[in-house]
């Protein structure tokens, strides 16, 4: 099993030193939803949330969230991105619906994006929270989740 590397020999936490680390491209995908009312996700998708363009205000702060990763996470590292893009898909149900999120990030540097991809989403469905809950409290946000990685020294991951 891997050893945690924000731990250091004490126990304490650390930031890990990367600076012997090639550059490297690095991608990350992560995904996630919120689950809401059917008639909330008609809201959105007529474009009748009182607050606005839910899809395209939630994509800039998932956007901008991912920018200021390594403000919001203590440990992580100040990363250079390519590209960030945030994107949604709507699920119609009968009882519950959805919005699926999903967020890759990009970046040719010494440490990869998976943070900044699971913030974009996790900042995404916040967003969306907020803008809908004056007509559904309910809403919950769900699966947020790492789907793949590429680059760097551990390989590439696929859930």
């Amino acid at each position: 099993m891997a050893e945690l590397t924000h731990i250091d020999a004490e126990g304490s936490a650390r930031m890990v030193d990367v600076g012997a680390k090639p550059d490297s491209t690095r991608t990350a995908i992560a995904a996630g939803a919120v689950a809401m009312l059917p008639e909330t996700l008609s809201l959105i998708v007529e474009g009748r949330a009182e607050k606005g363009d839910v899809f395209t205000v939630a994509r800039i702060a998932g956007i901008n969230a991912a920018k200021h990763t390594w403000e919001l996470i203590p440990l992580a590292h100040q990363v250079p991105l390519s590209h960030v893009s945030v994107d949604f898909e709507t699920e119609p149900g009968a009882d519950v619906a959805r919005v699926r999120i999903s967020a890759q990030a990009r970046t040719t540097a010494k440490t990869g994006v998976e943070m900044e991809a699971l913030t974009a989403v996790s900042v995404a469905a916040l967003t969306i929270y907020d803008m809908c809950k004056a007509v559904d409290r309910g809403m919950t946000i769900e699966g947020v989740r790492l789907v793949e990685k590429t680059g760097g020294t551990h390989g590439d991951y696929h859930a």
